[in-house]
């Protein structure tokens, strides 16, 4: 028997060769028919099977890394309903179509798309003029400036991409897991509409330059346009009509769309018979820069000269007409801004490849180095073309020749006018290409319902995106005007590349430890540099044009927050949320808050006594009772809810709980948390939530939950103890505690309270007592109560000093209140009273209930198994003294309060060495006939203060 082999190395062939873990031999042809990859369709023997599972049997309960595993963590494979939490992760799984999608690589699926993108229009008919009139200096400066913005958000682009597998959406891909599907969605769909109206600026050049060169393809008859260098000297052209421009646009546009429609194939396909000719225009043109002037040359071809070149280093802005001819009275007055916005759409497309990342063999490799490649390849040309064009004519020939690049191409013009159309049309059809695939991805997300109609198995062609791409395309083809479409297309541009920017910014700041980009060529100043400049260009193209399309965002993303599916994609701001909230947390450290920065976090006790069906999480009015503790809804509420029995037995069910619990708290929409704890009992579960629920000072300082008034029944009899235990507990974890009686009956958030508020204010609870008071009426149902507050005093206690030093308390803690000093008669003074306790509470009408309480007393006492231990310790006076003391708390509320809206009095503590059925006596006897009642027990520390 070999020795076991652990690990990897390389065989003599030179390939790598996995050595697995094995105590048999197998011996003889077939181990080293398996060796060789052959006769693998073979099972092994049982025996060399069940002594390789022996091997790990160590791990015979978790999942072991193989291949399928490792797909399923790389999101290839759904996860199995075991792993993680318990949760499922859905994953789109296509036909088997989808294994047989071309996967393209960098040349063909990034490059290609991006230079075709770039190389548009622009260059052909607007880069000598632009020339012409910002002169060769600020011409360069035009272009550094468009393509450093450009290759700022090319280093974002490459170092998001790199880190991490990407699916489909490109750009609304990177976008939405960086900052949130809201800003995903609303920067998608304008990319998307960008992408469509960018297909009707290249196929409306197309037709221009085609009709332009063959007028007798005209279908109406063309413009006349008169334009001249002054008064004195007019000229009148002829231009392509308006219906030309329509008709023969929404032709192209069809004609594109159902080339689109045979898939990334065909488009990879078709793809280089548009880029070849365009490359051949351009150098083409490059060789008649050479050999200019020619015979048959237009005055002012100079040909390459130093002189011409000097001339022309300077700007010459000057008033042009509509077609950019100089004229003294022309209408337009042309500045380094406007020339911005019209070269701008020259560098976009360089998201081109990105777009089509589901048709990427490798992501991470090809968009970095295809995308900056395009954008430096374009680059240069645009800087030598300045040069050349600058060197070759004069300033005359650079404004008033609309297509020079034609007259300077060697051997004909025709190679620039076949070049122009090829290279727009496939422009156009890359954008054509790359916006059906933006949309259904962002369809596939499933936030927006609406956009249901777009989603496509994966592998599948987007028919219904590509028919909603050629509607808006053709839309803005009926425009029939380059110039009106040029500033929409930059604005939707420039409002991706400011999303990509700002997603590196936010993920280089946080730097959470998924961030790890293969991509090291970034740096936060160079994204936040990136947004800047992005920002900057749209205010100085059009700051109108700037504030439609951020208002247009803005909708979009109100429209998601409503509308939308809630979506988790660990996005940027949840972790700035959480290094914040963790920054937070250790700035405040554990010292007590101060006074005037006291909130209260409740923690709320959601069905204690299990009389709420086993399928309602909560009680329907307890998050309503929840929202009016807190200012403006500002502050955290824990929604607690405790399972009896095992942890090991009910781990599925508190997933369960809590589950439903967060669903009821996002229904009535209250800021809040849920959790499930699983314990032997809920003394046990209740000591685990106060003592663990929390960090340093957003530990829970109130704990809430509903009076049990089921507590009489045969079946709840553990009820008393377990309350006086929740009682004592929160006194011992320094928690203040309020009890909700009547919780029934409490007012929804718009239902309208009249009344008054009314404290009963007997202790000294640290003012939480009166600051709840406050937050109930900051609420819009309690705002038209007013507040009273009752001090309970002896006969023998001076009334109106009390009255006087609370009046002025209130007034220092600028809380507006009435306040009523109530006299109670002691019981040592009833008691000695020659008429004794049974007259004064015949007089009150409360004997019967007193005789009752007493009744009930000796019957629990009787049926309690520790009724002899309780008895030798219980004072009888002591209990007839609370029964009495009660009683008569509730006549003077019943007397004063019978009409409030709310009435809050302070919690009596469970009296020592009384068993929890007194208590609960007693309290049936304070509660009774008082619809709405919060008892309300402070802690040992001051919740409001006079200061400022």
């Amino acid at each position: 028997m070999e020795p076991e082999r652990v690990g990897s190395g390389r065989g003599p062939d030179g390939q790598q060769q996995v050595l697995e873990m094995s105590a048999v031999d197998l011996g003889g042809d077939e181990g080293r028919s398996m060796e060789d990859g052959q006769g693998m369709d073979e099972a092994p023997p049982v025996s060399v099977v069940r002594e390789r599972e022996s091997k790990l049997e160590l791990f015979e309960s978790d999942p072991l890394v193989d291949a399928v595993g490792v797909r399923r963590m790389a999101g290839q494979h759904p996860m199995s309903p075991r792993g993680g939490d318990g949760d499922e992760m859905h994953v789109h799984r296509g036909s088997d179509r989808s294994m047989k999608v071309a996967k393209l690589g960098t040349l063909t699926g990034v490059y290609i798309p991006c230079v075709q993108n770039i190389l548009g229009i622009i260059f052909y008919i607007r880069l000598s003029w632009i020339v012409g009139i910002a002169g060769i200096g600020q011409s360069l400066l035009l272009v550094a400036l468009t393509c450093l913005s450009t290759v700022l958000t090319g280093f974002s682009l490459s170092a998001i991409a790199t880190n991490g597998a990407m699916k489909g959406g490109g750009p609304y891909y990177l976008i939405g897991r960086a900052l949130g599907p809201e800003v995903g969605v609303s920067i998608g769909l304008c990319f998307f509409l960008g992408n469509a109206v960018a297909g009707s600026l290249y196929i409306l050049g197309a037709v221009e330059t085609l009709l332009d060169w063959l007028p007798q393809m005209s279908l109406f008859p063309p413009e006349q346009v008169t334009f001249g260098l002054n008064s004195t000297t007019n000229s009148t052209v002829e231009l392509a009509s308006t219906a030309d421009m329509q008709v023969y646009g929404v032709i192209v546009t069809v004609v594109l769309c159902i080339v689109v429609l045979g898939g990334v194939r065909v488009v990879v396909r078709v793809g280089p018979l548009f880029l070849v000719p365009s490359i051949l225009a351009i150098i083409c043109i490059f060789i008649g820069i050479i050999v200019a002037p020619r015979s048959g040359s237009p005055e002012g071809l100079t040909g390459l000269s130093t002189s011409t070149l000097s001339s022309n280093w300077a700007s010459d802005y000057q008033k042009t007409n509509a077609n950019g001819i100089p004229h003294e009275n022309g209408n337009f007055d042309w500045t380094f801004t406007q020339l911005l916005g019209l070269f701008y759409p020259a560098v976009t497309g360089i998201m081109a490849g990105s777009n089509r990342s589901a048709s990427l063999k490798d992501t991470q490799k090809s968009i970095p180095i295809g995308t900056l490649w395009a954008i430096g390849t374009t680059t240069l040309l645009y800087v030598f073309a300045v040069f050349m064009f600058g060197s070759v004519a004069l300033r005359d020939l650079l404004l008033t020749d609309r297509l020079l690049t034609a007259t300077l191409a060697w051997p004909s013009p025709a190679v620039v006018y076949i070049g122009i159309i090829l290279s727009t049309l496939g422009a156009a059809m890359q954008n054509l290409m790359s916006a059906p695939r933006l949309l259904t991805a962002i369809a596939n997300d499933d936030i927006l319902p609406i956009l249901d109609w777009f989603k496509t198995e994966e592998g599948q062609e987007p028919y219904l995106a590509t028919l909603c791409t050629l509607l808006i395309c053709a839309g803005f083809v009926c425009i029939g005007d380059v110039d009106y479409v040029t500033p929409v297309i930059t604005m939707f541009f420039l409002l991706c590349y400011l999303g990509v920017n700002l997603s590196c910014f936010l993920l280089d700041l946080l730097d959470a430890p998924s961030w790890r980009p293969r991509w090291k060529w970034h740096h936060t100043l160079t994204a936040l540099a990136g947004a800047v400049l992005c920002i900057a260009i749209m205010l100085m193209i059009s700051w109108f044009f700037t504030l439609l399309c951020l208002l247009l965002a803005v909708l979009i993303y109100y429209y998601v927050s409503l509308k939308g599916k809630a979506g988790d994609w660990g996005d940027g701001f949840k972790s700035a949320y959480l290094q914040l909230a963790l920054r937070s947390l250790k700035f405040l450290g554990a010292s007590q808050v101060h006074p005037k920065n006291w909130y209260p976090i409740p923690l709320i006790f959601c069905k204690p006594w299990g009389i709420l069906p086993p399928d309602m999480p909560c009680h329907p009015k307890l998050a309503d009772f929840a929202n009016c503790m807190k200012k403006k809804g500002r502050g955290m509420t824990i929604f607690a809810t405790i399972l009896e029995g095992r942890f090991r037995d009910r781990a599925e069910d508190a997933r369960s709980a809590s589950h439903l619990l967060l669903s009821y708290i996002d229904y009535k929409r209250c800021e809040g948390v849920a959790e499930a704890i699983v314990a032997d009992s809920l003394n046990e579960g209740f000591r685990i939530a106060v003592q663990t629920m929390g960090l340093a000072n957003l530990k829970p300082n109130i704990v809430c939950m509903r009076y049990p008034e089921i507590w009489r029944e045969d079946i709840q009899r553990d009820i008393p103890g377990t309350f006086v235990n929740i009682i004592n507990d929160c006194n011992t974890a320094n928690k203040a505690c309020v009890i909700v009686k009547g919780l029934d009956e409490w007012p929804g958030e718009y239902q309208k309270q009249y009344g008054t508020i009314d404290l009963y204010w007997i202790v000294r609870d640290g003012g939480i007592m009166l600051l709840l008071s406050q937050l109930l009426r900051a609420k819009e149902s309690f705002e038209n109560c007013k507040i009273q507050v009752f001090c309970i005093a002896e006969e023998d206690t001076g009334a109106e000093n009390l009255k006087l030093d609370v009046s002025k308390f209130l007034y220092d803690l600028r809380m507006q209140a009435d306040v009523i000093v109530v006299t109670m008669k002691a019981w040592e003074d009833v008691v000695s009273d020659a008429e004794g306790a049974e007259a004064e509470l015949a007089r009150q009408g409360a004997m019967e209930a007193f005789t009752r309480a007493r009744r009930n007393i000796a019957k629990r006492m009787n049926d309690d198994p520790e009724a002899e231990a309780h008895s030798s310790l219980l004072d009888e006076s002591k209990v007839n003294k609370f029964l009495y003391t009660t009683i008569k708390l509730n006549s003077i509320i019943l007397r004063y309060s019978r009409m409030a809206a709310v009435v809050l009095v302070s919690l009596p503590p469970p009296p020592q060495n009384h068993p929890p059925y007194c208590y609960m006596e007693y309290m049936d006897l304070l509660v009774n006939n008082i619809p709405r009642l919060l008892m309300v027990r402070g802690y040992r520390r001051d919740v409001v203060t006079i200061f400022t």
